[in-house]
């Protein structure tokens, strides 16, 4: 497995080794040691989520506030996604930039994204089904979300507007500059 740390800090790019034959492929995709290794600190995975959504949908920005602020290892069994993290740590030097890479169900690649972020993805596939482990407990009193439209981001979704399928409840979260802080 090869790991790509990338310009946002804190984020990396996991690259699993597939060993391709007449059959098709094997791959390890989650290697709780090798990660930790690069990480230099311990994980603890506690919950897997899953969705399925079709062409055009547009999931996020969401996040999960202190005490219930989550790290995800995002990856795509079925299809292709644009998996954006924005960078929302206050302290940080790239405080309000975005990293977007494609994940699909070809190159198995996954983004680790840590605590201090929040993720969404666009489905550039028919569908797409999107899964990632986090290491907190769900909890709806401490999710937030940024607008993932918040023009200020420059986003490109790399989907046609008129295609677009977003949630009400994602289009009413608030831009960026108009978040409260949280400690991560």
């Amino acid at each position: 497995m090869e790991f790509e740390k990338v310009e946002i800090e804190g984020l990396i790019l996991c690259k699993p080794k597939l060993i391709n034959d007449s059959r098709g492929f094997f791959s390890e995709i989650f290697r709780k040691d090798l990660l930790e290794s690069i990480l230099e600190q311990k994980i603890n995975f506690c919950q897997l989520n899953t969705s399925e959504s079709k062409y055009g949908t547009i999931r996020g920005l969401h996040f999960q506030a202190s005490p219930s602020s989550q790290t995800k290892l995002v990856s795509v069994s079925k299809g292709e996604i644009l998996d954006v993290a924005l960078d929302i740590r206050r302290s940080s030097n790239t405080y309000g930039k975005f990293y977007s890479a494609i994940l699909n169900d070809k190159n198995n690649f996954q983004l680790y994204i840590p605590k201090g972020f929040a993720h969404g993805f666009s489905v550039l596939s028919k569908e797409a089904r999107v899964q990632y482990y986090v290491d907190n407990f769900y909890d709806e009193k401490n999710e937030f979300g940024i607008n993932p439209l918040d023009n200020n981001l420059g986003i490109d979704w790399k989907i046609n507007k008129e295609n677009y399928h977003i949630s009400r409840k994602d289009l009413n979260h608030p831009d960026l500059k108009n978040i409260n802080f949280f400690d991560f």
